[in-house]
């Protein structure tokens, strides 16, 4: 009997979601597209330019309408058997609630899981993709080169100095590098106007080291060499939007940020955050369970209203432990997972306690 029962709620959950679904991401989709229609218009832009524009915006779409409609779909769902009293009847043959919406939690679980994937496989390349095209149409350009950067490498035992990097030629412009011991003592400074990335080393043009020798600083032309394995992206670190880029990629950020000696805490908060946003879905379904299975009458209305307030809230909290977590004032994975941990706790205890 708990099977078909399972089989049933899941038929009637699906309904309502697959539609929910389509209708928040076609809203969403249509904000977007109104957001941007303006310049669109003052740049001219084709109409089959806008439309595929916008035909890349509709994975991100999905991917915010996922957990609204999750909650729409169950709270709906549980208001509807109530109305029609198959709750009562269920509750009656000894089946609680928590067992009850057991099937609507895996869902919600599977969702949260589902939902990381889909972002860092879909969401992102296509978000990149339709940032491109929106620059392009709008004929806005993005300067991913930077100026007067200092970073620091081998823990601290080098240290970079560049006028400009050119990241399209992966080129350094002006660069010196210092060489120290552990102790922080000088070993030697290397001077060249340019230095080009092969691929596996920088190639520097005209080097010279300088150096102490006898008491007395020398310089003397620097022999070909392949020491130097610094990745180029390490010079453009500051022009890289980490939204456009995947978790593997967020994490080789934070690593390169850590090891060039320069912040790295916003970045770290965007990795942990990335992980722990998937398990919003799973949050919404076990708030909206948790709110419906509390109240005895308009069931929808009001585990709707109760299931969106709790929503809420939680986006504030996190929207502030981000920004702590943002600023270095707490690691980031406390920002990101704080949250997640204290909304789903709260949840289950209230769910464990609904009133069958």
């Amino acid at each position: 009997m708990v099977r078909i029962l399972d089989r049933y709620l899941l038929r009637q959950f699906s309904l309502i979601f697959v539609a929910a679904l389509g209708m928040f991401a076609f809203l969403l989709s249509i904000i977007d597209l109104f957001a941007h229609l303006v310049r669109y218009l003052n740049n001219e832009v084709p109409f089959v330019e806008i439309m595929r524009i916008s035909l890349f915006y509709l994975p991100q779409a999905f991917a915010f309408a996922l957990p609204i409609s999750l909650l729409f779909a169950s709270a709906y769902t549980l208001g509807d058997l109530y109305a029609r009293n198959e709750l009562t009847s269920i509750f009656s043959s000894g089946i609680p609630f928590r067992r009850f919406s057991l099937p609507l939690l895996i869902l919600g679980l599977v969702a949260s899981f589902f939902s990381f994937f889909f972002d860092d496989a879909v969401v992102v390349p296509t978000m990149r993709t339709k940032n491109e095209l929106t620059r392009r149409a709008l004929r806005q350009h993005v300067v991913e080169h930077n100026s007067d950067i200092v970073i620091r490498s081998r823990g601290g035992q080098l240290i970079y100095s560049v006028d400009f990097y050119d990241h399209i030629g992966q080129v350094l412009n002006g660069i010196s590098i210092v060489e120290q011991n552990a102790q922080g003592d000088f070993i030697s400074l290397i001077r060249a106007p340019r230095a080009t990335w092969t691929g596996d080393y920088w190639n520097f043009v005209s080097p010279i080291i300088y150096f102490w020798d006898d008491g007395f600083l020398r310089a003397a032309p620097l022999p070909p060499t392949d020491e130097f394995r610094e990745h180029p992206d390490i010079f453009r670190r500051s022009a890289v939007r980490p939204e456009e880029l995947s978790a593997l990629e967020l994490r080789n950020l934070v690593e390169d940020l850590r090891a060039a000696g320069l912040p790295y805490a916003e970045a770290e908060a965007d990795f942990f955050h990335r992980f722990s946003f998937a398990s919003v879905s799973f949050i919404v379904m076990v708030l909206s369970l948790s709110m419906g299975g509390r109240f005895r009458k308009n069931i929808l209305l009001m585990s709707l209203l109760a299931s969106l307030s709790a929503a809420v809230v939680f986006y504030v909290i996190e929207m502030i432990t981000m920004m702590l977590a943002r600023m270095g004032q707490i690691p980031g994975f406390v920002g990101a997972w704080f949250p997640v941990a204290f909304f789903i706790a709260v949840g289950l205890l209230l769910l464990g306690g609904a009133k069958t």
